[in-house]
């Protein structure tokens, strides 16, 4: 079954979501899909029932999806954090092989002595460094599983990610039956699934063979290797879409209006928290766009699908490593066609969702320029909707207002001014510029007063919250601020517990939700 032309299931929108997770990853599209489809299978070789069974495909598909919340992490202890992802399948994350394979991965891509004193500082304490990283991402997976919709099990389930059988794993060491069988039955799925499609079932038997009783359940193991070969004949590709979306417990979750609103949001906030500095981002471009777009007239249902595509407009961001996209300086040809695809991913994500249809080419478009001279297509002139050029303005707007590693955040004078350079040499569609402008311009009359802050925060933890979520470091706010770090570190305690956070993005979602970030403006 499946959602019709107009309006998508909250199971297609996840299976789109999972797409996106397998860009993070290094895997090939409908690789979670693939695994969930796994996880189905041996959820009911062992026994559970429908409940259990749509848990531990859901929690299958979405496991990894705290990957977005701990890239920049995992860039700065290893360098390209979508490889190491993709090489870390190979390895049982335990004894000499996995230090054989921190030493082999920490810091690459960098200077001889950088990677030295990187794996210097882990090595110290390489338990404690990544048990803080992991415990990070395991939160941020409950807190994102939670803004999609998922039930409170898959929540919980995701949160073990990093658990294993033998307790030996993090952030919490649990160990048996303390792990929630959904999660047991979701790691080797995942795993098995990539050796499968390396080396054969053969090789996925081995695998899991060799990591009984360690990291995963022996009875789950048993239950695979006793008729591998046909529960690994999972279709790939369309088909296996197909085969996802039947098995999914939500495929018959059509989503309207609100419910729609609130999913693609959702994606567009999972989405920014890959890189700190664009956190409501995609906010921000919705933001504007929609002011934009109805200023000049624009019907409102094209209004509506404006505003989701600019929510979704990054998604294809999580095919590109942090590596590349926190680079100070210039980008070589190699890095810069890697940034050129990621509009083309995100349609790519998008795809199979014939509701978002006309959202998907909107995301797709939204770094060409009228010249030719754009992204991923080179489109050009007449090519280019309207709205395509609305949402490429509105997009360019908001980042020039947002901090870079390569630049300050230009205010919103300069902004403007840089648009219109980008309208003279060809780059952009002068009066979508010209809206875009009317609909950054407040005046004095115009201005709503501002909002009493939430939760009780003073204005100061207010000030330290928005630079949290932009990712900046307590030495970077103490510096900022004039201000010592142990100031800094103490306010930061206090606005969480203010605000009922753990961690960054925690923090990152209450500020996007009270309107720290992703102003337009």
């Amino acid at each position: 079954m499946g959602a019709t032309a107009g309006a998508p299931t909250r199971g297609e929108m996840l299976a789109a979501v999972s797409v996106a997770i397998d860009l993070g990853l290094g895997q090939p599209a409908e690789h979670m899909m693939r695994a969930a489809l796994l996880a189905d299978r041996l959820a009911a070789r062992l026994g559970l029932d429908d409940e259990q069974r749509g848990t531990a495909f859901q929690t299958t598909l979405l496991m990894w999806i705290g990957c977005t919340a701990d890239s920049q992490e995992y860039a700065r202890w290893f360098g390209d954090d979508i490889a190491v992802r993709s090489a870390s399948y190979l390895v049982d994350w335990s004894g000499l092989p996995f230090l054989r394979f921190l030493v082999e991965h920490v810091a690459q891509g960098r200077p001889l002595v950088q990677r030295a004193t990187t794996l210097a500082a882990l090595m110290i304490d390489s338990r404690g460094s990544l048990g803080t990283l992991l415990h990070s991402h395991c939160l941020s997976a409950a807190l994102l599983a939670e803004r999609l919709g998922l039930p409170r099990t898959v929540q919980d389930a995701v949160s073990a990610a990093f658990e294993r059988y033998d307790g030996r794993g993090l952030p919490r060491a649990l160990s048996g039956d303390a792990i929630p069988i959904a999660m047991r039955i979701a790691q080797l799925a995942d795993t098995a699934e990539v050796h499968d499609r390396l080396g054969g079932t053969e090789a996925a038997v081995r695998m899991a063979r060799e990591r009984r009783g360690g990291q995963f359940d022996p009875a789950i193991v048993d239950a695979f290797t006793a008729d591998a070969a046909a529960l690994l004949d999972i279709p790939h590709g369309s088909a296996a879409w197909a085969a996802a979306l039947d098995s999914a417990p939500d495929r018959d979750d059509v989503l309207h209006g609100d419910a729609l609103d609130a999913a693609v949001a959702a994606i567009g906030d999972f989405a920014d928290l890959k890189c700190p500095f664009l956190v409501g981002h995609s906010r921000g471009v919705a933001a504007i766009v929609g002011a934009a777009a109805r200023g000049v007239g624009v019907p409102a249902d094209e209004v509506t699908v404006l505003r989701r595509a600019a929510h979704l407009h990054d998604v294809g961001r999580l095919g590109v490593s942090n590596l590349i996209w926190s680079k100070p300086g210039v980008l070589d040809d190699g890095d810069w066609e890697r940034v050129r695809m990621h509009p083309y991913l995100g349609g790519r994500v998008l795809a199979r969702i014939p509701g978002l249809a006309a959202e998907a080419a909107l995301v797709r478009a939204h770094h060409e320029h009228l010249d030719g001279s754009g992204y991923p297509a080179g489109a050009a002139g007449v090519s280019l909707s309207r709205s395509d050029r609305l949402l490429s303005a509105a997009v360019a707007y908001r980042a020039a207002i947002e901090p870079r590693p390569y630049r300050a955040a230009l205010d919103p004078g300069a902004a403007t001014t840089r648009l219109r350079r980008r309208v003279a040499t060809g780059h952009l569609d002068a009066e979508a510029v010209a809206a875009v402008e009317a609909a950054t311009t407040e005046s004095p009359r115009r201005r709503a007063p501002r909002p009493a802050l939430p939760a009780g925060l003073t204005p100061r933890e207010a000030e330290i919250l928005t630079l949290v979520a932009q990712g900046r470091s307590n030495r970077e706010i103490a510096s900022a601020l004039t201000l010592s770090e142990k100031t800094v570190r103490n306010h930061v305690e206090h606005t969480y517990a203010k605000i009922g956070v753990a961690n960054r993005v925690g923090a990152s979602l209450f500020a996007i939700d009270h309107g720290f970030v992703g102003r337009s403006a």
